[in-house]
C-alpha cells in the first residue's frame, strides 16, 4: 500500500490554513488516520448527464487514487442504498445515499464538540467510519460508541477501523434512537440531517454534555449545524452555529415531490400578489427560515413546456400548496389545501428582513421532550415553535 503520510500531513495544514483545525490532538489524529482505508472498495465521481463513475482502490492508480482521497470534497460511496463502485458498470445513474464527507466539515464538527481527555462519545451516521476514526485516535476506542442503520455501510466500517488498528462499538440499527448501551455521552454527534433533534440524543447525553446535529428538511440546502447544551432538567439549549450540509437521516428522509405538477396544483383556495418573491427561497437563510415556519414543506423547481420557469411549495403532509408564477405585475401565488403555505413562510421572511435579515448563527434553540422552540428576537413573527405528536 502507498504510504500516504506526506498527504495527511499536506491535508492538516490546508485544513488549519483553513482554520478548522485549531489543537494539536485533532491534527495528529488527521496526520495518523489513512484516509483512503475508509473509502474501499472504492467511489463514485459525478460527470456528465447525472452519472456517476466509479473508481475502485484496486484498479485506480495509485498516484490518482490518492490525489481523489485526499482531495477537498465530499466522496459519494454508494448509490440507490445498495450499489458500491466495485460493483458498477462504466458511468452508472442513481441517487448518492452514503457518502465521505469533505475533510473541511468532518474536522470542524469534531473541532467543536469540545472534547476533554475521558469524554465518552455518541456518533449517530457511522458512514465511511472516517470520522470515528479520527475520534478514536483523539478519545481511544473505549470511549467512542458509532451507529449505522444500514448494515452493509456499517459492515465496511468496522473493516476500515480495524485495518486501521481500532476496534470500538458500531452499533447497526435506528440512527435516531442512538445506543443507551454506555449512556450517559459527554458528547453527541451526527453525521446526518434531521428535521429536529430527536429527544432521545437529548436523554442519551449527559446535563452539561453537548449535541451536534445538522438541522433541516427535505432540501439540499438552508441547513444550520446546531449545538445545544443539555440541562438538569432534561431540555437542551443553544443555537445554530454556522451553515451545514448532511444526507437526511433516511428514517426521516422525505419523499420527493414528484408527477404531473400542474396536476396536482390545479385547485387552488385563493390567489394573490406575492408580497416576497418565491426566488428568496434559492438563498440558505430564507430556506431555512421556510423550513422552520413550515417543517414539513419541499420548495420545487420546474419548468413548462415553453421554458416558463414554474415555482412551488409544497407540504405532503399536510396536503397543501403554493405555486407561483411571474408576469408584468411580479410574482403571483395560488394557494389549495388546509393550510395557507405561503402565508406561513412569507410572514416569516418578511419579518426577518424588517430585522435586518441577520445570519443563521442568529438562530437560537429550545429543546424539550413535548417542544423545539426556535426564535431570532423578542419578535413574535421570528419565534417558531413545534409540537412533537
Amino acid at each position: 500500500m502507498t504510504d500516504t503520510a506526506p498527504e495527511r500531513r499536506a491535508l492538516a495544514d490546508r485544513l488549519e490554513k483553513a482554520g478548522v483545525l485549531r489543537t494539536p490532538r485533532w491534527r495528529a489524529a488527521v496526520e495518523a488516520v489513512p484516509r483512503e482505508l475508509f473509502l474501499r472498495p472504492g467511489i463514485f465521481l459525478p460527470v456528465d448527464g447525472g452519472r456517476w463513475r466509479p473508481v475502485t482502490a484496486v484498479g485506480a492508480d495509485p498516484a490518482e487514487w490518492a490525489r481523489i482521497v485526499y482531495s477537498d470534497k465530499s466522496l459519494v460511496t454508494q448509490l440507490d442504498g445498495r450499489l458500491t463502485a466495485d460493483r458498477a458498470p462504466d458511468p452508472v445513474a442513481g441517487s448518492p445515499t452514503s457518502s465521505s464527507t469533505t475533510p473541511v466539515t468532518v474536522v470542524d464538527m469534531i473541532e467543536q464538540l469540545d472534547v476533554e481527555d475521558g469524554h465518552r462519545v455518541l456518533e449517530i451516521g457511522t458512514g465511511t467510519g472516517y470520522s470515528a476514526a479520527l475520534m478514536c485516535h483523539r478519545l481511544g476506542e473505549d470511549n467512542v460508541t458509532t451507529v449505522e442503520v444500514d448494515p452493509a455501510v456499517a459492515a465496511r466500517a468496522d473493516a476500515a477501523l480495524e485495518a486501521a488498528g481500532f476496534s470500538t462499538w458500531t452499533v447497526t440499527g435506528d440512527g435516531l434512537l442512538g445506543h443507551p448501551r454506555r449512556a450517559p455521552y459527554d458528547r453527541t454527534i451526527a453525521t446526518c440531517a434531521v428535521r429536529r433533534i430527536p429527544y432521545t440524543w437529548i436523554r442519551q447525553t449527559r446535563p452539561g454534555g453537548t449535541v451536534l446535529a445538522t438541522i433541516g428538511g427535505a432540501w439540499s440546502y438552508g441547513t444550520g449545524l446546531a449545538k445545544v447544551t443539555v440541562g438538569e432538567d432534561g431540555s437542551a439549549e443553544g443555537r445554530i452555529i454556522g451553515r451545514s450540509s448532511f444526507m437526511q437521516a433516511r428514517s426521516q428522509a422525505a419523499v420527493p415531490v414528484t408527477g404531473d405538477l400542474s396536476a396536482r396544483t390545479a385547485y387552488a383556495d385563493s390567489e394573490r400578489e406575492a408580497k416576497v418573491a418565491p426566488v428568496l427561497l434559492e438563498e440558505w437563510m430564507p430556506a431555512f427560515l421556510a423550513q422552520l415556519a413550515a417543517p414539513g414543506a419541499q420548495f420545487v423547481r420546474a419548468a413548462a413546456g415553453d421554458g416558463t420557469r414554474l415555482l412551488y411549495v409544497f407540504d405532503p403532509e399536510r396536503e397543501s400548496f403554493a405555486a407561483f408564477a411571474f408576469g408584468d405585475d411580479g410574482w403571483t401565488v395560488r394557494q389549495g389545501g388546509p393550510v395557507c403555505l405561503w402565508d406561513e413562510i412569507e410572514r416569516s421572511l418578511i419579518a426577518w428582513q424588517d430585522a435586518g435579515s441577520p445570519d443563521i448563527t442568529a438562530v437560537r434553540l429550545h429543546i424539550t421532550a413535548k417542544t423545539h422552540t426556535y426564535w431570532i428576537s423578542d419578535d413574535p413573527a421570528l419565534r417558531w415553535q413545534q409540537r412533537l405528536a
